[in-house]
C-alpha cells in the first residue's frame, strides 16, 4: 500500500504496540524530550513524518494512549513526552490486529472513535490455513528475504515438500511457517525435501519415520554405497538436528555419538548446528 502511495518516496515506519507498557509505548510513538539533545528521542510518528506508520496490533494499545492517538489523528500535532511544545507532523497511519475490535469497543478496552478512524479501509486477511493455495508463493518469499538477511543461499521446495507444507494446519499462522523455513535455512546445506521438514508437519501428510526412510532408501538404489552412506548420514543428521532444534549435545546424544565426533561429522557433510545453543547449556 506504502509503495503504490503518492507518499512513497517517503519513509514508512513500523511500530509494533504489543507487549508494551504505557510509558515505553508512548515514548516508541511521540518521542521523548530532554534538556540534554543526546537524551533527546524521535518518536515513530515524527520517524513517519510525510511518509506512512504501520501500527502492528494496534488492539493493545492502552485506552489511555488511544485518546492521545485520537487526537493526532483529528489534529496531525502532539507533545513529545516531557515536552512542552507541538510537533507538526504529516503521516499516514495504517494499522492491523487480531483482536475483535467490536468486541473490545464492547469490553471498554478500545475507543469506538479510534476504530472508526482507522477503518477506513478495512482489509480482512484470513489466516493461513484458509489460503493455503499461497502457500507454495509465500514459502517462496520467506525463504528468498531470509536468505537474504542471513546472508545464505536460499533453498528450493520439492514438490512433496510443499505437499507436506500445505497439509500442514498452521496453528501458529505465517510466523510458524516462517520459524520453519529459517530453521532449515541455518541448519541445512541442501534443497527441501519433505524428508528433512519437522515431524510435526510431516505428522499433516501420515508419514512416519520408518515411511521416510523406506522412501530415502529407494532412491539411493542408484548411487554409489560411499554416496549412498553420505547422502543417509547427511538427511538422517538434517532430520535430528532439525527435530533438537540444532542443539549438538542433544542430537550427539540421541544418535549415540560423542559431541566432537558428531560436529567434525557435521562438518564434513557441510550441515550446521546451533554453536550459541549448545554453548550455553555444555
Amino acid at each position: 500500500m506504502h509503495a503504490v502511495s503518492p507518499r512513497n518516496e517517503g519513509p514508512f515506519v513500523t511500530l509494533s504496540c504489543a507487549g508494551l507498557e504505557q510509558e515505553d509505548l508512548e515514548r516508541e510513538l511521540f518521542g521523548h524530550e530532554a534538556n540534554d539533545r543526546a537524551a533527546r528521542r524521535v518518536g515513530a510518528l515524527e520517524k513517519a513524518h510525510r511518509g506512512t506508520l504501520f501500527l502492528d496490533e494496534v488492539g493493545d494499545i492502552p485506552i489511555e494512549t488511544q485518546a492521545k492517538l485520537v487526537r493526532v489523528l483529528h489534529k496531525p500535532e502532539f507533545k513529545r513526552v516531557g515536552g512542552t511544545s507541538f510537533v507538526n507532523v504529516d503521516v499516514r497511519v495504517l494499522a492491523s490486529t487480531n483482536r475483535d475490535l467490536k468486541v473490545a469497543i464492547s469490553d471498554g478496552t478500545f475507543r469506538e472513535d479510534l476504530f472508526y478512524r482507522l477503518s477506513v479501509v478495512p482489509l480482512q486477511l484470513p489466516p493461513l490455513c484458509n489460503r493455503l493455495e499461497d502457500l507454495p508463493e509465500l514459502a517462496e518469499d520467506i525463504m528468498r528475504r531470509t536468505a537474504q538477511s542471513t546472508n545464505r543461499q536460499p533453498r528450493r521446495f520439492s514438490p512433496d515438500a510443499l505437499a507436506a507444507l500445505q497439509a500442514h494446519k498452521w496453528p501458529g499462522n505465517v510466523w510458524e511457517l516462517a520459524n520453519v523455513i529459517q530453521r532449515l535455512l541455518l541448519l541445512t546445506d541442501v534443497d527441501v525435501t519433505a524428508a528433512i521438514l519437522p515431524s510435526d508437519v510431516i505428522k499433516a501428510i501420515g508419514v512416519d519415520e520408518g515411511e521416510k526412510g523406506e522412501e530415502v532408501s529407494f532412491e539411493l538404489m542408484n548411487v554409489s554405497l560411499r554416496q549412498a552412506r553420505e547422502a543417509f548420514e547427511r538427511q538422517y543428521l538434517n532430520f535430528q538436528l532439525i527435530r533438537f532444534g540444532g542443539n549438538i549435545s542433544k542430537t550427539a546424544s540421541y544418535v549415540g555419538m560423542d559431541r566432537a565426533a558428531l560436529h567434525g561429522k557435521l562438518k564434513s557433510l557441510g550441515l550446521h548446528g546451533n554453536e550459541k545453543t549448545v554453548s550455553s547449556v555444555g
